[in-house]
C-alpha cells in the first residue's frame, strides 16, 4: 500500500483539509500513469475522483424515497415479486 496525501491547491475562500489515503500497488501505479499521461498534479486527479464518487454515491444513496437495494434476491424471486415472473 502507498500513501498519498492529498493537498489540492486550495480557491480563493475554501477552506482545504490535507487528507492521507492508503492506495493499494496496483491503483498507485494506474495514477502515477495517468499523471503522465496528462500532465495532471495526483492532487487534482484525486480530487476529480473523489468529486465523481461522492457524486455518484449521494445519487445512489440519498435518493428520496430510495428503497434499500435487493443484493441477496435472485432474479427468479425478483420476477416473481414484481409479478413478471412464472
Amino acid at each position: 500500500m502507498a500513501n498519498v496525501e492529498c493537498n489540492g491547491k486550495p480557491q480563493p475562500g475554501d477552506r482545504v483539509m490535507p487528507h492521507i489515503l492508503r492506495l493499494s500497488r496496483e491503483l498507485e501505479a494506474r495514477l502515477e500513469r495517468l499523471t503522465e499521461a496528462t500532465g495532471l498534479s495526483r492532487s487534482v486527479l484525486i480530487e476529480r475522483c473523489l468529486e465523481g464518487g461522492v457524486a455518484a454515491l449521494e445519487a445512489e444513496l440519498l435518493m428520496e424515497d430510495a428503497q434499500p437495494t435487493r443484493a441477496g434476491a435472485s432474479i427468479d424471486q425478483l420476477l416473481r415479486e414484481s409479478g413478471l415472473g412464472a
